[in-house]
């Protein structure tokens, strides 16, 4: 989520410029890659193609099979082995939604090249040669909407439908704190391009594999509440993904689950990545700011969504965390 008190911050003259010119682009955004990620990446490649440009997408990790349903998400590149045109067919790369170079996992890969730096993280270190930050954005898919409109080029019912999806993904389904005026007038501008809210809705809420919903079960079953039922914690371990047949993919969206418990302000999902090493996915409501908290542990994000590392064993980084939900919490009570 972003911060929706700060005024939007304008589309920079020489980021645009810089486009403009390019014209053998690379896209990429951050590791496990979300609905914002994926849907802003593909339209981006889209509305570039439309003017002519040749466009490749490479992310580290693939993309969830709920957005695989995407128009053009076969063509994503994956892994840590370049694509076929790197480095002599690329002359830009634009990292989308993504608040530091590393943490597209691909950084050492990717340097020197011009880099244009799009995104609506707070923490975000303007790495690139040009830079476009706007925490104001509910989504990345809105700045690329406004992009699109100055580039002057036309976004189809294809487009429409990757930008509408990543709106949805990134506002919860228009529930969270960074569903402003400004998420709907672009909702209204990609549904009069197109736009299918049926279809988007069909394929973020009615495609689930089984193994996602076994996977949910093996979740829901590590649940557990603190400080006064307000902070909730759940587990992704490995044996968890044997028992239920899943892969990471089918972990997506599964957070909102305990966030949808009644009285349940923040969230914490520790998912094992090796062992001793656990990626923490945070969300909460209002105004507690988890993001200082994943930035204790050079993680990073937006207030009410964000992630980062702890290391140790379960039982520890699962202390560590209800500690550091339940200081956040009781401070904004006090």
């Amino acid at each position: 989520m972003n911060n929706t008190s700060q005024p939007p911050s304008p589309l920079p003259e020489d980021l645009l410029a810089c486009v403009r010119q390019s014209e053998r682009v690379l896209l990429t955004s951050h590791s496990n890659p979300d609905g914002d990620a994926i849907g802003s990446e593909l339209a981006t490649k889209r509305v570039l193609e439309s003017l002519g440009k040749q466009v490749t997408i490479w992310n580290l990790d693939p993309t969830p099979g709920i957005y695989q349903q995407l128009p053009g998400s076969e063509s994503i590149h994956v892994g840590s082995q370049p694509p076929a045109n790197w480095p002599e067919e690329i002359d830009t790369v634009i990292f989308i939604e993504c608040p530091t170079p590393d943490r597209s996992g691909l950084a050492e890969l990717l340097a020197g090249k011009t880099v244009v730096n799009i995104d609506h993280h707070l923490g975000n270190s303007f790495y690139g040669a040009h830079n476009w930050v706007d925490p104001a954005a509910p989504a990345v898919a809105c700045m690329v909407l406004e992009l699109a409109e100055a580039l002057h080029a036309a976004v189809d019912e294809t487009t429409a439908n990757s930008l509408f999806l990543a709106l949805v993904s990134d506002t919860g389904g228009f529930r969270f704190s960074n569903a402003t005026e400004r998420a709907f007038t672009n909702a209204r501008d990609l549904v009069a391009a197109g736009a299918s809210p049926e279809r988007v809705a069909h394929i973020l809420y009615e495609q689930r594999s089984e193994a996602s919903i076994r996977l949910l079960a093996e979740m829901l079953d590590s649940l557990q509440l603190a400080g006064n039922g307000a902070v909730a914690t759940a587990l992704l371990l490995p044996r968890m993904y044997e028992r239920a047949g899943a892969t990471h993919q089918d972990s997506e969206g599964l957070i909102d689950h305990p966030r949808s418990i009644a009285g349940v302000e923040v969230v914490g999902l520790i998912r094992q990545i090796e062992d001793g090493e656990f990626k923490i996915s945070l969300r909460s409501r209002g105004d507690l700011d988890v993001e200082s908290i994943a930035r204790r542990y050079s993680g990073g994000g937006h207030r009410n969504a964000a992630g980062c590392r702890m290391s140790g064993t379960e039982d520890q980084v699962r202390s560590t965390l209800v500690d550091e939900l339940e200081r956040l919490v009781s401070r904004a009570t006090d």
